[in-house]
C-alpha cells in the first residue's frame, strides 16, 4: 500500500511520541503528530508501540487495505509479549477479546453474519417509540430541576440514562446488572491507569457481570437482544461459543451507549458555545442530521481505537510499517485533517457538510450500531433544544474536563443552567 501525502515523512523515523492517556486536549495532539508526518511512531500507555496515521486519507487506505488486520493473535508480533508484561495487559481488553471487533477475513465474516441478524433496521425503528419515551420521562426530571435555579450535569441526567436506559432494555439487562455494566464500560474506558492492577479489576468484571447477564437471559428468556445471541444459529449450525458470546456482548453494549453518551453531550457542549449556530438550526437553516454528523467529526466519541495490524510491510507516504506491527486508528487526527476539512478543520462548523466522516468507522468493520445511534441523538437534542431554549454552559470552556481516556472523546460533566 502506499499513500500520498504532503506532510512530512522524515518526523515518521524519530520519536516514538507519547500519546497522552488523559486524552486531554486531542486537538493539540492530533496537531503536534501531524507535523511529524503521515504516519508516526507513537507509545500507548505502559510504553505499547504503534503507528498513528494522521491524515485523512492515510487512515482510510489503511483502514480499507486488506493487508491491515484486526487479528492480534495472527498478526501482531507483540501479542505474546502483551499478555506478559504487566503495564500491557490493559490493551487485552480491547484486543484480546474475541468479537467483531478483533477478527480479520473469514472469522470476522462468520462473526458478523453470526451477529447481523439481530441488528436490522426494523428493530432499529421498533426502537423509536421507547427512545421518546425515555427522552419524554427525562425531560420531565429536568424540569423538575430547571425551579431550582441551580446548574445541572447534563451527562449525568440526561445523556448518559438516555442511551444506557435504551441499550439495556435492548439487550434485557435486569435492574440489579445494570449498574455493574455501567460500571464495567467506564472501566475499560479510563485508559489513565495502565497498571496491571486495574487491568485485573476490568477482567474480573467481564468475567462476572457479562456471565450473570447470560445465565439471567438463559434461565428468563425474553424478546431481547442477548436471549437472541445466546440462541442464534446460522444455516450449518454454527453459533457463538461462549466466550465469543461474552465478548460480542461487551462490545455491542459498550460501544451502544458510551459512544451516544459522548455524542449527544459533545453536541449539547458544541451548541452552546455556537449560538450563532444553535440559532440557524432552531431557524431550520442547519438540520440536525448536519450538527450530528459535524459533532462525530470534530468531536469523534471515539478519538482513537486501538488496534489494527500489518499483515504485510505497508509504505505510507514513503514510511514503511513493518508486517506484526501495530497501527492506532486516529479517528480524530483524520477529523482535523485540513487537506480534508480546510485550515478551520478543528472547529465546529455544522454547515461544514461533513457527512463522510469517518467516525461510524468505514468498510467491513463499520458500526453495526450506528443507525440506533443516530435515532437517539436526533431525538434527544431537539427535544431538549425545545424543551429549555435558553439553557446554558454554567462553566467556562477551559473549566470543562475531557473523560480520562485517550479512546474515548467526550467531557466528565456538563454543567448547564436550564433556564
Amino acid at each position: 500500500m502506499t499513500v500520498t501525502d504532503s506532510g512530512p515523512a522524515e518526523g515518521a523515523a524519530s520519536g516514538p511520541y507519547a500519546i497522552d492517556p488523559f486524552g486531554a486536549d486531542p486537538v493539540a495532539e492530533c496537531a503536534r503528530l501531524r507535523e511529524l508526518g503521515t504516519v508516526v511512531r507513537v507509545e500507548l500507555p505502559g510504553g505499547i508501540p504503534a503507528w498513528a496515521p494522521t491524515t485523512y486519507a492515510a487512515l482510510r487506505a489503511l483502514i480499507l487495505d486488506p493487508q491491515v488486520s484486526k487479528d492480534p493473535r495472527k498478526h501482531w508480533a507483540h501479542f505474546a509479549e502483551a499478555t506478559q508484561r504487566p503495564q500491557w495487559v490493559w490493551i487485552l481488553g480491547w484486543v484480546g477479546v474475541v468479537n467483531m471487533l478483533s477478527t480479520y477475513g473469514a472469522d470476522h465474516t462468520r462473526l458478523r453474519k453470526l451477529v447481523a441478524p439481530s441488528f436490522t433496521a426494523r428493530r432499529t425503528e421498533a426502537m423509536r417509540g421507547r427512545v421518546e419515551a425515555v427522552t419524554a420521562e427525562l425531560l420531565a426530571d429536568l424540569e423538575a430541576r430547571a425551579g431550582a435555579g441551580e446548574p445541572v450535569d447534563l451527562r449525568s441526567t440526561y445523556a448518559h440514562p438516555l442511551p444506557m436506559r435504551i441499550i439495556c432494555e435492548l439487550f434485557g439487562v435486569p435492574d440489579h446488572l445494570v449498574q455493574d455494566m455501567g460500571t464495567l464500560v467506564a472501566a475499560i474506558i479510563d485508559t489513565s491507569d495502565p497498571s496491571p492492577e486495574h487491568a485485573a479489576y476490568v477482567q474480573q468484571q467481564v468475567g462476572t457481570v457479562l456471565p450473570a447477564l447470560i445465565a439471567h437471559r438463559s434461565e428468563h428468556p425474553g424478546d431481547d437482544m442477548t436471549t437472541e445471541l445466546i440462541k442464534v444459529r446460522a444455516e450449518d449450525g454454527d453459533r457463538l461459543s461462549e466466550e465469543e458470546l461474552i465478548c460480542t456482548l461487551l462490545l455491542v453494549i459498550g460501544a451502544g451507549f458510551e459512544t451516544t453518551v459522548n455524542l449527544i453531550g459533545n453536541a449539547v457542549v458544541a451548541l452552546l458555545q455556537h449560538p450563532e449556530q444553535l440559532a440557524a438550526v432552531r431557524a431550520g437553516e442547519i438540520t440536525w442530521d448536519a450538527v450530528v454528523d459535524e459533532v462525530l467529526r470534530v468531536h469523534p466519541s471515539i478519538a482513537n481505537l486501538p488496534l489494527r495490524f500489518a499483515v504485510s510491510d505497508l509504505v505510507v507516504d514513503g514510511v514503511t510499517i513493518p508486517a506484526g506491527e501495530a497501527i492506532l486508528t486516529t479517528y480524530a487526527a483524520a477529523s482535523y485533517d485540513p487537506a480534508r476539512y480546510g485550515d478551520d478543520a478543528s472547529l465546529f462548523d455544522a454547515r461544514r457538510g461533513a457527512d463522510e466522516h469517518l467516525s461510524f468507522g468505514i468498510g467491513v468493520h463499520r458500526c453495526i450500531g450506528a443507525p440506533l445511534a443516530r435515532v437517539e441523538a436526533l431525538t434527544a437534542l431537539p427535544a431538549l433544544f425545545e424543551r429549555f431554549p435558553d439553557m446554558r454552559l454554567a462553566s467556562s470552556a477551559d473549566e470543562l474536563r475531557q473523560v480520562p481516556s485517550f479512546i474515548a472523546y467526550g467531557w466528565q460533566q456538563i454543567p448547564v443552567l436550564l433556564r
